[in-house]
């Protein structure tokens, strides 16, 4: 069975992305600072097969180790989704209000994650000759959203680590895309986002709430040999709020 490793598991849309792996076939690792015990239950539970891994995937060391587990758990690895993201701790301000230490972290979890991530997947994946990135980003890279620079700053240079690890690993078999979801409220998290995605749902052609199940098919796609062609790509998933 092909193996994913999905970074930020253990919760949200992450989540939802191991479940969804999981019920396609494929063994799950999933990656948190969290506890990630809920999420490889449910999965084990639906027959399928799963291991937990604590790391900080702004870590070099953390994230090599996350790989070698991966490896040794289930012999490949064949996926991986650089889902991880500071987001949630976020508080919205103007730019020049943002700290020093927000800013820094963002890029730290956001950037260098999803980059020390590849690194550490890449002897695996290349000496199968074969694997798949995928890169979460945001469409609040294309809106310029305010409030929240780091953040759409670090998941715009998300696409830009994707165009250049697509051009290198190509000739290994590696495909790298990047996924950018529109809002996904979570209210629990950021009480914000429910006023939020009223204003973002009025500008979308398909007029409702954007749930973490609608990523599910892009994802699956990307995870699968349907896309074996495809590489260095964004894939918005959005509802029609705009147009790419």
């Amino acid at each position: 069975m092909p193996t994913a490793i999905v970074t930020g598991g253990a919760r949200g849309l992450g989540r939802v992305y191991c479940l969804a792996l999981a019920g396609d076939g494929f063994d799950i690792v999933v990656a948190d600072l969290l506890d990630t015990a809920q999420a490889v239950d449910e999965i084990t539970a639906g027959g399928g097969r799963a291991v937990g891994w604590h790391t900080d995937v702004s870590s070099a060391a953390g994230t090599e180790a996350l790989a070698a587990a991966a490896a040794g758990a289930f012999g490949t690895i064949d996926v991986l989704i650089n889902n991880a993201a500071y987001y949630s701790q976020i508080t919205r301000s103007p730019f020049h209000e943002v700290s020093l230490q927000d800013w820094d972290r963002a890029f730290e979890v956001n950037v260098r994650g999803a980059w020390l991530m590849s690194c550490a997947v890449y002897p695996y994946m290349k000496q199968q000759g074969s694997g798949k990135i995928i890169n979460i980003s945001s469409t609040t890279c294309f809106k310029g959203t305010v409030g929240f620079p780091h953040y759409v700053v670090s998941k715009t240079a998300l696409i830009g680590l994707t165009r250049c690890l697509a051009e290198e690993l190509g000739p290994d078999g590696i495909t790298v895309n990047t996924v950018s979801p529109d809002l996904i409220p979570n209210p629990s998290l950021r009480p914000s986002d429910a006023a939020s995605d009223e204003f973002v749902v009025a500008g979308r052609a398909m007029k409702r709430t954007q749930v973490p199940e609608d990523m599910v098919g892009t994802i699956l796609y990307l995870a699968g040999p349907g896309s074996d062609f495809v590489t260095g790509q964004n894939l918005v998933v959005n509802g029609g709020a705009f147009y790419q």
